[in-house]
């Protein structure tokens, strides 16, 4: 009787093992739809002329072909249009200078987890001045240490505006010292700008670029 335990012991292991292997394998598979990019490029036979428009009007401004979170916002393309306008000023003409406004940029992408945005910019980031001790302690959800004045102030009012969904009187006193009505006014833009954009690209599951790396992993919720 022994052996018959033995073996039927022997046939339970394997089953079980058969079992979380098949498990595992349907987890993958999973995980490789899930990771599927929901909104691919439109082939270019596949265009409505509004949307070849909007790659026009789009190529004029920007100079460079549509990409990123312009790929899935094509498929509205008005909304691909206004987008992009709202970009043109947010991104590159705002009265925040290069540092802060890609500081702002870079709170956001860590917000949503959002590795594209994050790829695109902490190389600008950095170059416009911000510490890569800066850079790291966003991208592993630490408030940064050792920030200038006026890092320090942006970083509190993003901060405060996404725990409590409001700011509080002091904390708008010292952003409008820092950077006038219009400066707060550019970094709520900056912030809603690119939380539009990193909410279509988490939708449409957008893919990083060829050979880029995700320097962000999920926040703990």
């Amino acid at each position: 009787m022994r052996w018959i335990t033995r073996v039927a012991t022997v046939t339970v292991a394997l089953a079980t093992v058969s079992a979380a292997a098949a498990a595992q394998d349907v987890t993958r598979r999973s995980a490789n739809r899930a990771e599927a990019d929901r909104m691919p490029p439109i082939p270019a036979d596949k265009l409505t002329a509004a949307q070849q428009a909007a790659i026009t009007e789009f190529k004029a401004a920007r100079s460079v072909e549509i990409s990123g979170p312009f790929v899935p916002l094509l498929r509205s393309p008005e909304a691909m249009t206004r987008t992009r306008a709202l970009g043109d000023y947010m991104r590159y003409r705002s009265a925040l200078p290069p540092r802060l406004s890609e500081f702002v940029i870079l709170l956001t992408a860590r917000q949503w987890t959002q590795n594209y945005e994050w790829n695109a910019h902490a190389p600008i980031a950095r170059e416009a001045g911000l510490s890569s001790e800066i850079i790291a302690a966003i991208a592993e959800g630490r408030r940064p240490t050792r920030m200038a004045a006026d890092e320090e102030v942006l970083y509190t009012l993003h901060d405060e505006l996404h725990r409590t969904h409001a700011v509080a009187d002091a904390t708008y006193a010292r952003a409008v010292a820092a950077f006038g009505e219009q400066g707060v006014v550019d970094a709520l833009g900056i912030t809603g700008y690119y939380t539009l954009l990193a909410m279509v690209m988490n939708t449409a599951r957008t893919p990083m670029p060829a050979g880029a790396t995700a320097a962000l992993a999920p926040l703990p919720k």
